[in-house]
């Protein structure tokens, strides 16, 4: 609620105004004398003055001058009956926002006081995007996100500039770019930050409990349902839902998504209550979704009431300026972890560095950089320790060298050696975790799951 100061020695004009105020939602406080008004000022700060110019003890130019020297972001409004070019460019001069002589239209100051407002919320808005922007040019690091190549800036801005907005968000790029931390940096930035961030992986959760997951369920809805549950929007009231890997969604579930970020209402499985909800949406595909719209795979209306801000994260090999960055951050964090003192990589190691192919993008550096720390032995991470950690990573382009004997070959056998082959060395290099060997391979979860069952490899695995 905005507070508004009105000064007036004039009882009636001063109760006018109050009232008037007040029916608009204001919150507003009335000073009978200048003096009375300067002693408001010292103990409270106000968003709009609205103050006589004349007045027995002291002139409504004296209170600019106090509310500029105060609090120089409140807004100061002159009213008075004695119109003259002297007293408007005075005022004007000393900082007035506006000039409006009696008698006046109601409508007049009601319009004056909402465009006093709005550039008040302007002029806070550009305060504290230039503050935020300030923090990150100076140590190329803001919200978890490092960097200052071109592409990261344009990122930066628009993320600060949008985190206080209602509108959904759709965050594209391979995997491995940070689509996450993105999201987080938006709720961080923005007035939800102190309500709750829910983050969910739409390729995990099986197609039949999508419903009861986000929008809950009640008792004895389905088998299994023993007790009221409330769901994910219910959890996240007034926060951020970041829905991550939202092109591998079921369709039977994609109309009634749509149907919540337009009403904004949700209903438990098996109850009939509606239940409001405010949140804000951010979401995140590595997925071409204009593709998959073309093959109906993805509602299109969907796309449009997902994709309202669309931010595009370029991959790693796009931006080699941020590396020597990220190098120097994951060494500070992996030293803190582990306990070391690496400084720094040899110069050889860093050219090695920022000209491998990273196909894994930010998260493969981390991996390499982890292990790095973890193997080396000095102060200064050298290129031999860098070429063994690379030669684990995935190639940006794998080969895989057959002979044919001279009396052929089954092709389809030996594919499908490969391929179970891959999938349990996936499996092995991610500690069992399914989700991460499916990344592993650049496959949807779902994908994975089905190669699994396919192999009859989920028991063997378990």
């Amino acid at each position: 609620m905005a507070k508004i100061l009105v000064v007036d020695d004039e009882r009636g004009m001063r109760e006018f105004l109050n009232i008037m105020l007040q029916k608009e939602g204001y919150g507003v406080t009335s000073a009978g004398s200048g003096k009375e008004a300067l002693e408001y000022i010292s103990q409270k700060t106000f968003d709009i003055v609205i103050t006589d110019i004349r007045m027995p003890d002291i002139t409504g130019i004296d209170i600019i001058k106090t509310v500029k020297e105060s609090t120089p972001e409140t807004i100061v409004i002159m009213i008075t009956a004695y119109a003259s070019t002297e007293t408007a460019v005075e005022a004007m001069k000393q900082g007035a926002y506006d000039y409006i002589t009696k008698p006046f239209k109601i409508e007049e100051i009601k319009l004056i006081v909402r465009n006093a407002l709005e550039k008040r919320r302007l002029r806070e808005e550009n305060l504290i995007l230039k503050k935020k922007i300030e923090e990150w040019t100076a140590t190329g690091f803001i919200g978890g996100i490092v960097g200052k190549s071109p592409s990261v800036i344009r990122i930066i801005e628009l993320m600060v500039k949008i985190a206080d907005s209602p509108s959904n968000v759709l965050i594209t790029g391979e995997s491995g770019t940070g689509k996450e931390l993105i999201a987080r940096a938006i709720h961080h930035y923005s007035y939800r930050k102190d309500r709750p961030f829910v983050a969910i992986n739409c390729s995990a959760i099986p197609e039949g409990l999508f419903e009861s997951e986000l929008f809950g369920h009640i008792k004895g809805a389905f088998t299994g349902a023993i007790a009221n549950k409330e769901g994910i929007f219910e959890s996240a009231h007034g926060g951020t839902i970041f829905l991550d890997e939202i092109g591998d969604i079921p369709q039977s579930f994609q109309v009634k998504l749509l149907r919540v970020l337009d009403d904004k209402i949700i209903k438990r499985v098996g109850g009939n209550q509606e239940i409001k909800i405010d949140v804000r949406i951010v979401a995140a595909t590595n997925k071409d979704l204009k593709k998959a719209i073309a093959e109906g795979a993805f509602r299109e209306d969907l796309f449009y009431r997902l994709d309202v801000i669309p931010i595009e994260m370029p991959p790693l090999r796009e931006r080699k300026e941020d590396i020597s960055l990220l190098i120097e951050h994951f060494l500070s964090k992996f030293n803190r972890i582990l306990g070391r003192e690496v400084k720094s990589t040899s110069p050889d190691a860093m050219e090695r560095l920022v000209n491998h192919s990273w196909k894994g993008n930010v998260r493969e550096l981390e991996n390499v950089i982890e292990r790095a720390v973890t193997l080396g032995s000095g102060p200064v991470i050298d290129l031999k320790i860098i070429e063994e950690c690379l030669q684990r990573t995935i190639p940006y382009k794998t080969r895989i060298s057959v002979d044919i004997p001279l009396d052929g070959i089954d092709l389809e056998g030996l594919l499908t050696e490969i391929e179970k082959d891959l999938l349990l060395k996936a499996l092995d290099k991610a500690r069992g975790v399914k989700k991460d060997a499916a990344e592993l391979l650049r496959l949807d979860f779902r994908s994975f799951r089905y190669r699994l069952a396919k192999y009859n490899l989920s028991k063997d695995e378990e």
